[in-house]
């Protein structure tokens, strides 16, 4: 159990047999009034963001979660499949578990938040930025880069991305897993 004063962001609660993120949150002290916590929470399963406020000092049910590594491997008919690095254990996650999964490639290691007492993958999550190979675009022409215009352009995992125009087949390119925005191009020397 713990208590608002507890709160930090990323922290787990289990409200009424759900599990949200806190997102950020607000201690509130009015003029008049007793004071009070204003957050935001992002459910686990849905990732649907919710606010919600709590009176000062009331108790909330915190969950036990743990960050681990794993490397996904390959996927099949039962999800993605993933080993741990050090205990070479292999599970399987599904895919709207893990947060940018468009962008997954095998090989690539996630960070899996799991509730520590029942042992279970709450969620998944890629690194912020991956570095990916185009396999596809229109071909850019040289002098393209005076405006912001973007393209559209597939990437090895088979995800579609927006580009500018001075793209090409056969670069690669970082991409954010977050929101799947181009970064910047990856210079190869």
């Amino acid at each position: 159990m713990a208590t608002t004063a507890d709160f930090r962001n990323g922290m787990c609660l289990d409200i009424d047999g759900a599990y949200f993120f806190i997102v950020e949150f607000l201690h509130v002290k009015p003029g008049k009034g007793p004071a009070f916590v204003r957050t935001k929470l992002k459910n686990v399963t849905s990732g649907r963001v919710i606010d919600k406020t709590w009176n000062s000092g009331v108790k909330v049910d915190e969950v036990r979660i743990e960050r681990r590594p794993y490397q996904f491997l390959y996927k099949d008919d039962m999800g993605y499949n993933f080993m741990h690095p050090e205990t070479f254990d292999q599970i399987s996650i599904a895919g709207d578990s893990i947060d940018g999964v468009q962008f997954l490639k095998e090989g690539d290691t996630v960070e899996a938040m799991v509730h520590t007492e029942s042992d279970t993958i709450l969620t998944c999550e890629l690194p912020a930025h991956v570095i990916l190979e185009i396999t596809y675009t229109e071909p850019g022409m040289k002098g393209d880069t005076a405006t912001n215009t973007l393209k559209p352009a597939t990437v090895e995992t088979g995800a579609e991305v927006r580009v500018p125009l001075f793209i090409n087949v056969g670069e690669k390119i970082e991409i954010d897993t977050r929101d799947g925005s181009y970064i910047g191009r990856i210079n190869s020397k």
